[in-house]
């Protein structure tokens, strides 16, 4: 598939600089540019490569200052980081070849509607009462259980499992190895070891949310576990029973929510973050990468470290524990004069 320049610049309300009949027909990161390709410089890191690059066309943002002169096409635009992920996704849905039907052998259990636009993989297991929206995408060897619903459009990649009663909104994305519903981690301690507390509930996922590979959900003790709107979630993260991520937050690999959790909407927690149970997340708060939090915190906080601080404190702490070797030697020499006079 093959545009020109121009075309490009149409399709994201770009301004050209340059050759805008030049040929475009895939997308390179800046430093591993070369002819035909088009990248885009969104982060100021990367400014150097715009010189040097092989692409025939690279997205900048319209205040972009070149300081050398620069041999490559330029498109401006508003915000190249979100222009390359809009040509991404149109380029996705112009090339990806679109399944439908029922692949043999798999289950669908008798009274499960599953409308022509519609895809069921081989192996796929669809169990009794189960609601499927229109569109949706089962891939192979997906087990959805008992009495679940998965909304319009919703895509749901090889390997995914669904425990029974879970509910999964529309335009949804749940890639390989996710886990939706198992039990939560709840037991009694007795004399004679741990009784195991029934989960009876369930986990409800909103409409837009996106949950990468290997990634568990479990089911709340009673209610449920609540995914809101537009929420994304990277690879091997663990939210527990009763949690609840507000609509819009986005959550990166390793990070682990425990029991009855709050976090707020558009909220940003980092890799391998670890949030303690029964507290609250406020909304917009970021929590940075392997920061281990015990207690709640305040809408639009920014903290870092583990236990988590204030970013800025924890900042200023760190400066300090540079400067801890010189102002030892410093105490130590004012100890030492201190004995001379004596």
């Amino acid at each position: 598939m093959e545009f020109s320049v121009n075309q490009i610049a149409q399709m994201c309300n770009g301004i050209v600089e340059g050759d805008g009949e030049m040929k475009i027909n895939t997308i390179a990161k800046i430093e591993e540019g070369h002819p035909g390709a088009i990248s885009f410089l969104a982060n100021p890191k990367y400014t150097h490569y715009i010189y040097t690059t092989g692409s025939s066309a690279v997205l900048v943002s319209n205040d972009f200052v070149p300081e050398q002169p620069v041999t490559t096409t330029l498109i401006r635009v508003a915000d190249p980081y979100a222009t390359v992920a809009h040509l991404l996704t149109t380029v996705q849905q112009m090339t990806t070849p679109q399944v439908k039907g029922i692949e043999q052998p798999c289950h669908i259990a008798e009274g499960v509607v599953v409308d022509d636009e519609s895809y069921i993989g081989a192996f796929a297991y669809i169990g009794r009462g189960v609601k499927l929206g229109r569109g949706v995408k089962i891939y192979p060897q997906v087990y959805v259980g008992d009495g679940c619903s998965v909304g319009d459009g919703t895509i749901l990649y090889s390997g995914v499992k669904v425990y029974h009663g879970c509910t999964i909104g529309n335009n949804c994305i749940l890639h390989s190895g996710v886990v939706i519903g198992a039990d939560g981690f709840g037991f009694a301690p007795t004399a004679e070891g741990y009784d195991k507390i029934p989960q009876i509930g369930n986990v409800a996922i909103a409409d837009n949310v996106e949950i990468g590979a290997n990634t568990t959900v479990d089911r709340a003790m009673m209610g449920s576990t609540r995914i809101e709107k537009g929420v994304k979630l990277d690879n091997l993260i663990q939210i527990a029973h009763n949690c609840r991520v507000g609509s819009n937050t986005v959550m990166a690999s390793q990070a682990g929510v425990a029991g009855s959790t709050k976090v707020g909407s558009w909220c940003m927690i980092g890799g391998q973050v670890g949030l303690a149970g029964h507290i609250t997340v406020g909304d917009g708060a970021q929590i940075a990468a392997q920061s281990g939090t015990a207690k709640s915190v305040e809408p639009g906080a920014r903290l870092f470290g583990s236990p988590a601080m204030d970013l800025k404190a924890y900042g200023r702490q760190a400066v300090s524990i540079k400067r801890l070797p010189d102002l030892i030697k410093r105490v130590e020499a004012l100890e030492n004069k201190m004995k001379e006079n004596k």
